[in-house]
């Protein structure tokens, strides 16, 4: 089955025509095919560039990065709001349960920067084994 040709004609200025000529020559190819091969790599492009083939798939990649990002910097800013909003609460919840108790004495003091020494070895425990809150309950059972 051959295929029907259907005959265009096109005007083109004069230097390029001279090239088209000399390229066919030593391409060894009619006008014809130079020209049905052109037309087909410029459709499949549709009208793209080299640059837009090059690039713009890393761009458009880059840029879903950058959506998934962003996204999930705004969950670490809701999370980081709900963990101040508790803190606040409970240091609230705190200040009001022990209102009424007298301030207590050295001794009291001493006790209580042990115990904020040792919590604060412990969180640093944590951060450099890498575990999470919900570790925690392991740690809590060992001792």
């Amino acid at each position: 089955m051959t295929n029907k040709k259907i005959r265009c004609q096109v005007l083109t200025d004069e230097g390029l025509a001279d090239q088209i000529e000399a390229y066919c020559r030593r391409a060894r190819v009619t006008k014809s095919d130079f020209f049905n091969k052109a037309l087909k790599a410029f459709f499949e492009q549709r009208g793209e560039t080299e640059i837009d083939r090059r690039y713009c798939k890393r761009l458009d990649r880059f840029s879903v990065d950058l959506d998934q990002i962003l996204r999930e910097l705004r969950h670490v800013r809701r999370d980081e709001e709900m963990i101040l909003e508790s803190f606040a609460v409970f240091i609230r919840f705190t200040i009001a349960l022990n209102a009424d108790k007298q301030l207590p004495d050295k001794a009291a003091f001493a006790i209580a920067h042990e115990r904020y020494l040792r919590f604060v070895d412990q969180v640093g425990r944590h951060i450099a084994l890498g575990r999470t809150p919900a570790s925690a309950k392991s740690e809590k059972e060992a001792l």
